[in-house]
C-alpha cells in the first residue's frame, strides 16, 4: 500500500515537471517544492484521511492531541 502512495507522488510530480519549463535546476527544486505545498498539501483531498486535504488533516489531528493532554 505505501508504494502506492509514492508511486501516485512521484506522477504528480512527474506531470507537474512535463507541464513547466524551468531555466536551471535552482528553479525547477523552487517550483517544484511550491507546488507540493500549495497543491499537494494544501489543495488535494485525500480518501485515506477521510476527505480532508494534509495540511486540514494536520491541523485537526493536532486540535485532537491538545484535547488529549488537557
Amino acid at each position: 500500500m505505501q508504494n502506492g502512495y509514492a508511486e501516485r507522488l512521484m506522477r504528480t510530480i512527474k506531470e507537474e515537471v512535463d507541464l513547466s519549463e524551468y531555466r536551471n535546476f535552482a528553479e525547477a527544486y523552487e517550483q517544484i517544492e511550491q507546488f507540493l505545498e500549495n497543491v499537494y498539501i494544501k489543495k488535494r483531498i485525500d480518501s485515506s484521511l477521510g476527505y480532508l486535504t494534509p495540511d486540514e488533516y494536520e491541523k485537526k489531528w493536532n486540535e485532537q492531541q491538545k484535547k488529549n493532554v488537557i
